[in-house]
C-alpha cells in the first residue's frame, strides 16, 4: 500500500507559503529567521516541515541568532530531522553572518563615541569563551589604522609587553590607542588588574606623546567604557 504525501511538507504549501519561492517573489526582509534556516536545510522530516523544524531549533535558544551561532555540529544533530549535512550548512552560514558583520564593522573606520569602538571589536570578541586583550591604533582623525591582538587567555601584569605596544604604535604612525578586552562571564565590572593595566599603558604612552583615549570591557551584548566613566 503506497503511502500518501505526507501534509507536512513543504512542497504541499502555497507557494506563496513557501520560503525559497517567497524570497524570490516578496524579497528576504519578509522571511521569518525560521524561514530563511528552512531554506539552508532544505527538507525537514515526515512528523514536520523545515519551518517547523527551523521553529523549533529557534525555540532551544530563545530565537536569539548569537545563541544559535554557538551550538556545534553535533548539538544540532540533536534535532531529528537534522544530519550532518543540514548542521554543517547551518553552522557555516551562522559563521559567514559572523564574518560578514566583522568587514562591515571595518567600514566605520573612525571611532567617534565609545559605541563606534564597541561596534568594532564585539564580532572580534563578544562571543569567545576566553579572554582577549586587544589595541586600536587611530591616527590623528581618530581613523583605525590597525588593530593587534595584546595577550590571550587572561590579563595580567607578565602578558603586557609595553614595548612591543609602542613600537607596533610608531610603526603606524599611530597618535593614539584603544584598549579593549572581554569578559566572557558577562560582567562589565573592571577589575584591579583591568585598571593597573589601563594606567601602566597611559603612562608609558604619554612619554611619546600618545594618547590612550578609552578602555572598553566587551560582552556579547554590552560594554563598559573607561572614558564614559571618567576612570582615564
Amino acid at each position: 500500500m503506497s503511502e500518501k504525501p505526507s501534509s507536512f511538507s513543504i512542497k504541499n504549501w502555497s507557494q506563496d507559503d513557501q520560503p525559497r519561492e517567497k524570497l524570490r517573489d516578496k524579497g528576504k526582509k519578509v522571511l521569518s529567521d525560521a524561514e530563511l534556516l528552512a531554506i539552508l536545510i532544505g527538507s525537514g522530516s515526515r512528523e514536520e516541515s523545515a519551518v517547523d523544524l527551523c521553529k523549533r531549533i529557534l525555540a532551544s535558544v530563545d530565537n536569539n541568532l548569537n545563541a544559535l551561532g554557538k551550538l556545534s555540529i553535533k548539538q544540532l544533530m540533536e534535532f531529528k530531522g537534522i544530519g550532518e549535512a543540514k548542521a554543517i550548512t547551518i553552522v557555516g552560514a551562522l559563521e559567514l553572518g559572523r564574518r560578514r558583520r566583522m568587514e562591515d564593522a571595518v567600514i566605520l573606520n573612525k571611532i567617534t563615541s565609545s559605541k563606534s569602538v564597541f561596534e568594532v571589536m564585539q564580532p572580534i570578541l563578544g562571543e569567545l569563551p576566553h579572554e582577549e586583550f586587544w589595541i586600536l591604533y587611530l591616527n590623528n582623525s581618530n581613523k583605525i589604522i590597525n588593530k593587534n591582538q595584546l595577550s590571550k587567555g587572561g590579563i595580567t601584569g607578565t602578558l603586557v609587553d609595553i614595548r612591543l605596544v609602542l613600537k607596533t604604535a610608531l610603526e603606524n604612525g599611530s597618535t593614539a590607542l584603544i584598549l579593549c578586552h572581554n569578559h566572557p562571564s558577562g560582567t562589565l565590572k573592571p577589575s584591579q588588574a583591568d585598571k593597573d593595566i589601563t594606567v601602566k599603558l597611559k603612562k608609558a604612552s604619554e612619554s611619546l606623546d600618545i594618547k590612550v583615549l578609552d578602555h572598553l570591557i566587551i560582552t556579547e551584548q554590552a560594554y563598559f567604557s573607561f572614558a564614559d566613566e571618567g576612570l582615564i
